[in-house]
């Protein structure tokens, strides 16, 4: 099995994970068909949506997949004014990665990493792992010290 650049990092640094793969359906890359995919419930899987704030900075914001992204509370988080998601044409250049494949770990440039405070509860969550079909499964808490990452309510 080949490692995606986030998982080659979290090995490197002797972060324990899982490597969990599932079959890609390109017109649906949603955490739901995601976490049906690999058998997990859908609030253990947390989807990474990169902001950017009104100073052209940019983060990761960590989700559970049954929820939705507030924009205020991010931002509040963050310490900006605003926060609105990167649009979809810019991801790719940004990050590395496409959507449905985004990964706080492994990007092109590193940026801030915000875990909602919901993977408390967790002893585990799921992220990707960088590429549409692999994701990663490890503690809150290994997250949050690989990446410097900060929690955030919402």
């Amino acid at each position: 099995m080949q490692l995606t650049n986030a998982a080659r990092q979290l090995k490197q640094r002797n972060i324990p994970f899982t490597y969990h793969s599932y079959e890609v359906d390109a017109s649906d890359v949603s955490a739901k068909h995601v976490a049906v995919s690999l058998g997990k419930p859908l609030d253990q899987l947390y989807k990474t949506i990169c902001l950017e704030n009104e100073q052209r900075r940019y983060a990761f914001f960590l989700i559970s997949g049954e929820l939705d992204i507030d924009l205020k509370a991010a931002a509040k988080a963050w310490g900006a004014k605003k926060a609105s998601p990167v649009p979809m044409k810019e991801l790719e250049a940004l990050t590395g990665y496409i959507r449905g494949g985004v990964s706080p770990i492994g990007a092109k440039k590193r940026f801030p990493v915000y875990l909602h405070d919901s993977a408390k509860q967790k002893d585990t969550i799921i992220i990707s792992a960088g590429k549409r079909g692999y994701q990663l499964e490890l503690t809150p808490a290994d997250l949050l010290r690989f990446t410097d990452g900060h929690w955030f309510t919402q």
